[in-house]
């Protein structure tokens, strides 16, 4: 296999497991903390600042997977 056609393929399973696993992450994320703040209402505003956290630093895997992206796509050519 030429180089070119690995680092095709290995940008395409950069962002799309990337931009993958990142849905999941984010759709698990907000699915708890409505059930929390359904169980104590109270404790929303803790709730949702801790959720925004998590949900950015689950945000970060894709980033990076888009910055490993471009660096294969380089050697693309």
């Amino acid at each position: 296999m030429e180089v070119g056609a690995g680092a095709a393929i290995g940008t395409a399973l950069a962002v799309g497991l990337g931009a993958l696993g990142a849905g999941i992450g984010d759709g698990l994320a907000t699915f708890s903390a409505v059930q929390a703040v359904a169980r104590q209402p109270e404790a929303r505003g803790t709730i949702f600042t801790t959720m925004f956290i998590g949900i950015g630093l689950i945000e970060a895997l894709p980033i990076i997977g888009v910055v490993i992206a471009f660096m294969l796509f380089g050697k693309i050519g």
